[in-house]
């Protein structure tokens, strides 16, 4: 989704030659491959935004999986890149680096607490390739920085039930509703617990933004939205973006993962940079894009 949206934003620069290899034509697990790719092009700034992810089922499900490919991924990728003298760097973070039970994550809360279990594996991947991009900073002087960035959404993202994250889910959860004229929704916990979520666009604007003031970057920088909401909001917002009328269930035999995930902004802030998508908007366009993506032909307005 990063990724995909970046390089579409970035391809309207002609001042810009983007590499934006296949997964047919680069396998990133291949630390082989990743070297002989960097060293034949060259590139001068790399930005890593591969990873496997997923929500909260696939994290309990796949923890092997997701600690296993993720640093396989972050090691070749970096050093590859630093190993062939490519001075700027930036690697994408995650929210989950952050220990649980804190009602506000600072970059400085890394690495002083316990993490959130249902995503532990994805998260000590992520905490890895941002120390590695740490070290690389201060013992080579290059420009490695990790950017942190709230949960996303978007075009391009997951809609897969079994795979996808919050949002996403709930609005293919909710046309299915609609579809088939089901009269409640489950969800998972009280819907309580509370989330940060960001559209993916803003990041890609921090992104081009970090880009241009790669030097002026902290080693870790949180981009977020400055609030959250509760999980319950989430579905009302798409239920009545939607049009969805029915109930909303609660099961609590299911994890819900930590109650909050707020980020500090502060370093983000200080760089200029602020959200400019309201959440109605940004799940507006997200809805449009599913619709599409579904061939439904009534856009949401």
């Amino acid at each position: 989704m990063v990724g995909r949206a970046l390089s579409e934003k970035l391809a309207t620069n002609k001042n810009i030659t983007l590499l934006l290899p296949k997964r047919q034509e680069l396998d990133l697990l291949n630390f082989s491959q990743v070297d002989t790719y960097i060293k034949k092009n060259k590139p001068d700034f790399v930005i890593h935004c591969a990873a496997l992810v997923g929500g909260i089922a696939a994290n309990i499900k796949r923890p092997l999986e997701f600690l296993l490919e993720n640093s396989e991924i972050n090691f070749n990728v970096i050093k590859a890149s630093f190993q062939n003298n490519i001075h700027y760097f930036l690697n994408m973070g995650s929210s989950c680096m952050y220990p649980k039970d804190r009602e506000e994550l600072r970059e400085d809360d890394i690495m002083t607490g316990k993490l959130e279990p249902t995503n532990e594996g994805y998260a000590l991947a992520k905490i890895s390739a941002s120390f590695l991009c740490d070290y690389v900073h201060k013992q080579l002087g290059f420009e490695y920085k990790t950017i942190i960035p709230g949960n996303l959404y978007g075009p391009y993202d997951n809609f897969n039930l079994d795979s996808s994250h919050l949002i996403p889910a709930i609005i293919a959860k909710t046309h299915d509703a609609i579809q088939n004229q089901k009269k409640e929704i489950e969800i998972w916990g009280d819907g309580k617990a509370r989330r940060e979520f960001m559209y993916v666009m803003d990041l890609v604007a921090f992104i081009i933004l970090a880009i241009e003031k790669i030097t002026e970057l902290p080693a870790r920088t949180n981009v977020g939205i400055g609030c959250d909401y509760s999980i319950n909001d989430y579905y009302e917002t798409v239920a009545k973006i939607m049009g969805y009328s029915g109930d909303f269930t609660h099961n609590l035999e299911k994890p819900v993962g930590m109650m909050k995930k707020l980020l500090n902004i502060d370093s983000a802030t200080r760089l200029g940079w602020s959200a400019k998508t309201s959440l109605e908007s940004g799940i507006a366009q997200t809805v449009n894009y599913f619709l599409a993506l579904n061939k439904v032909k009534d856009p949401i307005t």
